[in-house]
């Protein structure tokens, strides 16, 4: 059965994309955005992590320094918390802000902009738990299952990679300060952080192409569903025919009105047809009322003998008519010259 469900051999067309674009339906990869996000952290860290380090000193120092507190009531604690969740969020806010920014560009890069409202509104199949085992028990959770145990190898590797490669700078460390311990420390985590972040990210990558790949099999449709795409698009073939034929006929019924009031037809051997017409009286120079090829300049021509209306070949200005004279339009210039003289010759002006 080469058209039944079951046989989606054909790639998805791209209004099938487009209408599964809108109902929220992209490839896009978790855990790039995750190890994205990672990367964005650190460099945020690195780079604006040394205001956010004096704070907790000053915190600290404050703390357990300075002057002693002689009154505790809770007036007192309300005020002195406040005081620190502010200057907290003071030092927190624009790595927040810039943590969501990369996140909103790590989806966008992705997916590009999506607004899917219905997404919104609550699935209540996602909280049944018949729903729920089926997915933790089937092909596609074994396969996130399996993903994740070589996620964690992964991870474990780089960190045991990345600190036994410095074995010999984490074990002479005791001889130093204090001060100096503490920087030793945020180096090696935050060497250890970023390496595996690089790690993730190559991961991901792999997993966003894999999720591309599985997205554009799960779109891909049946003759079937091609076929009635495209009727549903363009209509029944049938109704599309009849509807081009009767705008065929009022066409030749447009043309043949035109015709009749010609003065002149200009043909070629090729199978040109134009239409010209002059009123001295009216007309500062001839119009082209219709010009037509192949069969439909035969129509022309058909007319024109059961009218009576001169038909002449010239075939260098049937020719140039046919490029540049627009219906219902003066010829060109260059063209009223020999037009006036075929006028002339059959005696119409």
């Amino acid at each position: 059965m080469a058209d039944s469900a079951l046989d989606k051999s054909q790639a998805a067309t791209p209004h099938r994309r487009q209408r599964a674009s809108e109902e929220g339906q992209v490839a896009q990869s978790t855990d790039l955005v995750s190890a994205g996000l990672l990367i964005a952290g650190l460099t945020i860290l690195l780079l604006l992590g040394d205001k956010l380090v004096e704070f907790f000193f000053r915190l600290a120092q404050h703390q357990l320094g300075g002057e002693s507190w002689l009154e505790a009531d809770s007036s007192f604690i309300v005020a002195h918390a406040n005081a620190v969740l502010l200057e907290l969020a003071q030092s927190l806010a624009p790595m927040l802000g810039l943590m969501l920014l990369a996140a909103l560009l790590m989806h966008v890069v992705q997916t590009g902009f999506l607004w899917t409202p219905d997404r919104l509104a609550p699935d209540f199949e996602r909280i049944n738990p018949l729903f729920g085992f089926q997915r933790l028990f089937s092909l596609s959770g074994a396969v996130r299952l399996g993903m994740g145990l070589f996620k964690v190898l992964v991870v474990g590797l780089v960190a045991f990679w990345s600190l036994y490669h410095r074995r010999d700078e984490i074990l002479g460390a005791a001889a130093l300060d204090l001060p100096q311990i503490a920087a030793f420390m945020a180096d090696i985590i935050l060497g250890t952080a970023l390496k595996i972040a690089l790690a993730l990210v190559t991961l991901g990558v792999f997993d966003y192409a894999y999720q591309r790949w599985k997205h554009a099999r799960y779109l891909r449709m049946t003759p079937q569903e091609v076929r009635e795409e495209m009727k549903n698009l363009q209509g029944d073939p049938q109704v599309t025919s009849r509807r081009r034929q009767l705008q065929r006929q009022l066409a030749m019924r447009r043309g043949s009105a035109l015709v009749d009031n010609a003065d002149l037809i200009v043909t070629d051997a090729v199978g040109l047809a134009i239409a010209i017409q002059y009123d001295a009286a009216t007309m500062d120079a001839p119009i082209v009322l219709a010009k037509a090829a192949g069969s439909a300049a035969d129509r022309i021509r058909r007319i024109a003998q059961d009218q009576g209306i001169p038909i002449v070949q010239r075939d260098p200005l049937a020719q140039m008519l046919w490029k540049e004279g627009d219906v219902n339009r003066p010829i060109s210039e260059t063209a009223y010259a020999p037009v006036a003289q075929l006028l002339a010759q059959v005696r119409l002006i």
